[in-house]
C-alpha cells in the first residue's frame, strides 16, 4: 500500500468519532502511561523490600481479588450514579491508594492497601465501556473499542519501558508518578467528558422508586445468553493470561532467561500497536460470530504451539499467533457485550463482563502452577488448545440465532437521493416512521 493509501486508511479509521470519545480515549492513554504498580509490584516486593516470592504472589492475588469485587460494585454505581462520577471516584481513589502503597512497609499494611488499589483501579472499567457505548453510534462501536484497546497497549508499552528506568532510580518515584498521572486522567474526565447516562435512567434515579423493569444484578445473572458469553469470555481470558503467568515459567524450564522472556513478550505489545488499526479496518463490518470463533481457535492453538517451542525465536512466533487472536477478540467481544446489554443497565452488564477477566487473572496463576508442577508445561499448552476449541464451539452454539443489528446494514448504505416535489404522487399516504432497531438483540 502506498503512503497516500496508508494516510487515507488512518483517516478513515479515526474519522467520524464524537469529540467526547477522543477525550475519553485521551484519559485512557494517560492512565496507561502512568501504569507502574501492576507491572513492577513483584519486583518491588522481592528485590526492594526483600519479601519472598510467595508473599509477592499473595499480594498479587489480593490485588486481583479487589478487582473482582469492585467489578460488580462499579457496574451498579455506573448505572445509579452515572458514568462520569464513577470514573472520577475510581480515579481519585486509585491515585490516593497508589501513593499510600508506596509508603507502606509492614507486610500486612502492604497487602491491605494492595487490595484497595486493585479495587480502585478496576472500578473505572465498566463506566468507561458503558460511556463509549453511549456516545458512539452502533456502526462505529467495534472501531471505537479497537482504538481504545490500542491506546491501552500503546500506553502500557511506553510506561513499561519508562517504569523500568524509574525503578532503577526509585520505586517510590514510580508509585508517586502513577498517582499523579491518574489524577491528570481524573482532571481530563472532570473538565472535558460530560455525563452520558441515558436520560430515562436519570429520571428513574431521581424518582426515588424502582420501576418493575429496572435492570438489577439479578437481571444480568438470569440472562442466559449473556452469562454464556461471560463464561466464554472467562475461558478465552484464561488462555491469554498464560502469556504472563505460564509462558515465563515454561521458558525458564527450557533454560531461557528473564530477558529472553522480555524479548518474546515484547512482540505482543509491538504487534498490537502496529496491527490494531489496520486489523480494525478489516473486521469492523464483519460478522462478530465468526470473528469470535476464529479468534478463540487462534488463541487456543497459538498457545498450543508453545509445546513445540524451544528457542526465543520459536516462542516469539507463537506469541505472534495468539496476539493476532487478541487483536481480533478484544474489540469484537466488547462490541457483542454492548449489543446484548440494555442501555439502562450497561453499567451492571459491563461490570459482570469485567469480572470474568478479573476472575481469570486469579485462576490463571493457580492453573499454570498446578499443571506445570504436576504434569509439565506440555499439558498446560494442550489444555489451552482444548479450552480454545471449547470456547469456539460455545460461541457457535450461543450465537446461532443472534440477528445482525439492523442499523449495521442501514448505516452502510448511501443516502437516498431526494425525490422532486413534482414527481411525488398527489394522493400518497405518508409512510410511517421506521421503528428504532433494538439495542439488545437477544
Amino acid at each position: 500500500m502506498s503512503v497516500a493509501g496508508l494516510r487515507r486508511a488512518a483517516r478513515e479509521t479515526v474519522s467520524g468519532m464524537p469529540r467526547e470519545f477522543w477525550w475519553l480515549w485521551t484519559s485512557t492513554l494517560v492512565n496507561r502511561l502512568g501504569a507502574f504498580v501492576a507491572t513492577f509490584m513483584a519486583l518491588y516486593l522481592t528485590l526492594d523490600r526483600g519479601y519472598s516470592a510467595s508473599y509477592a504472589g499473595l499480594v498479587a492475588a489480593l490485588h486481583g481479588l479487589g478487582g473482582v469485587i469492585s467489578s460488580l460494585g462499579a457496574g451498579v454505581m455506573t448505572d445509579r450514579l452515572g458514568r462520569r462520577p464513577t470514573m472520577l471516584i475510581a480515579q481519585v481513589s486509585t491515585a490516593v491508594s497508589v501513593a499510600v502503597l508506596g509508603f507502606m512497609v509492614h507486610p500486612f499494611a502492604i497487602a491491605a492497601v494492595a487490595f484497595f488499589v486493585g479495587m480502585a483501579s478496576n472500578a473505572s472499567r465498566p463506566a468507561v465501556q458503558a460511556m463509549m457505548a453511549d456516545i458512539v453510534p452502533p456502526k462505529d462501536r467495534v472501531r471505537a473499542f479497537s482504538l481504545n484497546y490500542w491506546a491501552i497497549n500503546l500506553g502500557f508499552a511506553i510506561s513499561s519501558a519508562g517504569a523500568g528506568f524509574i525503578a532503577e532510580y526509585s520505586y517510590l518515584a514510580g508509585f508517586i508518578g502513577e498517582a499523579l498521572m491518574t489524577l491528570v486522567c481524573a482532571v481530563v474526565v472532570f473538565v472535558k467528558v460530560p455525563e452520558s447516562r441515558p436520560a430515562e435512567a436519570v429520571v428513574k434515579s431521581a424518582g426515588g422508586k424502582r420501576p418493575k423493569d429496572e435492570v438489577r444484578l439479578t437481571t444480568v445473572l438470569r440472562d442466559g445468553r449473556y452469562m454464556g458469553v461471560v463464561g466464554l469470555s472467562f475461558l478465552v481470558s484464561l488462555i491469554f493470561q498464560q502469556g504472563y503467568v505460564g509462558l515465563p515459567v515454561a521458558m525458564g524450564t527450557d533454560g531461557l532467561s528473564s530477558s529472553d522472556f522480555g524479548t518474546a513478550i515484547a512482540v505482543n505489545g509491538v504487534l498490537i500497536v502496529v496491527l490494531q488499526i489496520p486489523v480494525t479496518r478489516f473486521i469492523q463490518h464483519r460478522d462478530p460470530r465468526r470473528l469470535l470463533i476464529i479468534s478463540s481457535l487462534l488463541a487456543g492453538y497459538g498457545f498450543g504451539l508453545t509445546a513445540f517451542a524451544g528457542s526465543v525465536a520459536a516462542y516469539a512466533l507463537t506469541v505472534c499467533v495468539w496476539t493476532l487472536a487478541e487483536i481480533v477478540n478484544a474489540p469484537t467481544q466488547t462490541g457483542l457485550v454492548v449489543q446484548l446489554s440494555p442501555a439502562e443497565g450497561r453499567g451492571r452488564y459491563q461490570g459482570v463482563y469485567t469480572m470474568s477477566w478479573s476472575v481469570a487473572a486469579l485462576v490463571a496463576p493457580l492453573m499454570s502452577g498446578f499443571v506445570i508442577d504436576h504434569y509439565g508445561a506440555t499439558w498446560l499448552w494442550t489444555a489451552c488448545a482444548v479450552i480454545g476449541t471449547v470456547a469456539s464451539l460455545g460461541y457457535w452454539l450461543l450465537m446461532r440465532n443472534l440477528p445482525r443489528e439492523e442499523h449495521d446494514v442501514a448505516d452502510a448504505l448511501p443516502e437516498p437521493a431526494p425525490v422532486p416535489a413534482e414527481a411525488r404522487p398527489d394522493q400518497a399516504e405518508p409512510e410511517p416512521a421506521p421503528a428504532p432497531s433494538a439495542e439488545r438483540a437477544v
